[in-house]
This record gives C-alpha cells, sequence and structure tokens, in this order.
C-alpha cells in the first residue's frame, strides 16, 4: 500500500491531528471542491500574524514597533510562505481541480502561501492556540531573527528603487503582461524592466501589486548576483 501523503505531511509538521478532515480541508483549493480551505486561511492568516508577532517581540527586544512590523512583513510575505510551502512538501499534496493542476497550481506560489496559513489555522482549530504558535515556530526556526532584518524587511520595489538610485539610474518600468483565471481569484503576471540594463524580469501574485513585488524581488536578486 502506498503510504498516506498526509501521513507524511503530519510528520513534516511534527503534529498529529485528532480532526484530520481539518487537514484535508486546509490542503483543498476552491477548484477541487466546495470544502475548500479559503476560511482557514482567514483563520491562519490572524494566527500567524500573532505567533510571529509574539515571537520578534521576545527575540528582538531593541527594536521599535514600526521596525518590528517591517519584520513581520517580510516573515509572512506570499513569497517566504511559499518557501516554507517547498519545505513543507505541500506542492504534491494539494487537491486541485483538474483545469488549475493542469494550469501549474501546484507551483503558484499564492496557492501554496495561501495552503500554508490554512494549515495553520486547521492546526489552531485542532490543537488551541499554543500548538499553532508551536507549529509557526518550528517553520521559521531556521531564520536567523537579528535586527538586521529590519533592513531585508524593505519591500522589494522599495529596495530595488533605492539601488537604482544609488547609481544614479532611472526608475524601473512595471507592465502587466497577462491575467489568468476567474475575476474572483485572478493572477497577475507583471514585467519589471531597467532600461539602462536592457534587464526584465516577471513576477506572478493575486494581485498587480503583489506580483509586481515579486518582479522586483527577482530583479533585485539579477542585479546583486552580477555584481
Amino acid at each position: 500500500m502506498p503510504p498516506d501523503p498526509l501521513d507524511g505531511l503530519q510528520q513534516r509538521l511534527q503534529y498529529r491531528f485528532a480532526d484530520t478532515h481539518l487537514l484535508v480541508r486546509a490542503v483543498t483549493h476552491r477548484s477541487f471542491s466546495s470544502e475548500h480551505n479559503e476560511r482557514l486561511e482567514f483563520l491562519g492568516d490572524a494566527v500567524l500574524d500573532l505567533a510571529v508577532s509574539a515571537l520578534l517581540f521576545t527575540r528582538l527586544r531593541q527594536l521599535p514597533e514600526g521596525e518590528l512590523s517591517r519584520v513581520r512583513a517580510l516573515l509572512v510575505r506570499q513569497d517566504s510562505l511559499h518557501h516554507v510551502a517547498l519545505r513543507l512538501g505541500l506542492p504534491p499534496v494539494l487537491r486541485l481541480g483538474e483545469g488549475e493542476a493542469r494550469s501549474g497550481g501546484r507551483e503558484r506560489p499564492s496557492i501554496l502561501a495561501d495552503a500554508v496559513e490554512a494549515v495553520i489555522g486547521a492546526v489552531y482549530l485542532d490543537g488551541g492556540y499554543e500548538c499553532a504558535r508551536a507549529l509557526v515556530e518550528r517553520l521559521f526556526e531556521g531564520v536567523d531573527l537579528n535586527p538586521r532584518l529590519q533592513e531585508a524587511a524593505k519591500d522589494a520595489k522599495t529596495a530595488l528603487q533605492e539601488w537604482l538610485q544609488g547609481r544614479r539610474m532611472r526608475l524601473p518600468r512595471y507592465a502587466v503582461v497577462r491575467t489568468s483565471g476567474e475575476a474572483h481569484h485572478q493572477l497577475f503576471e507583471v514585467s519589471c524592466e531597467v532600461p539602462e540594463l536592457q534587464l526584465v524580469e516577471h513576477g506572478d501574485g493575486a494581485s498587480r501589486r503583489a506580483a509586481e513585488q515579486v518582479a522586483a524581488a527577482a530583479m533585485l536578486a539579477r542585479l546583486k548576483d552580477s555584481k
């Protein structure tokens, strides 16, 4: 008998569900069933914010409120949660509709980030806040929480703008390349161009703003790697 993928996921989470139906719902996309994970995602988002806030409050005692907020935004943004999802091995576990699966939904950062939040919400309902808080701390245990994170916490568009201005270059240009999906669940693909260097990078997200951030982060990484 092949191994149960949800059993493997629980091992990676280091949490065993009393009610496995909660975990099933957490990995179910709206394209698969009307019993999907969006309400759990809503709950998990709030639990994640609280747990990360408490973690930063304890670990980064010297940082003021504004800088703590920026670090928190870095940790809970889509890109960070996407990497968490990959470490957890979520892509093959997701339950997606046939069309969504064919269009690459298992690799879509927005879907994977939402699923991480839904799993956190499911753990909260199944075991309470302390279990959810402990899970969040495990998910971020590889992150070096130090005061320098406040610099990394700048949003990617701001960081890219400052990088270019520091070298007397024009601001980058952003453009929507295409949109896909239904009106209530669209995916935006955006390009980020640095004209002087003739470089273009792309990013996608659930909104134009989110896609621009992903594209800017890709461009910034490319510029820094080419130094």
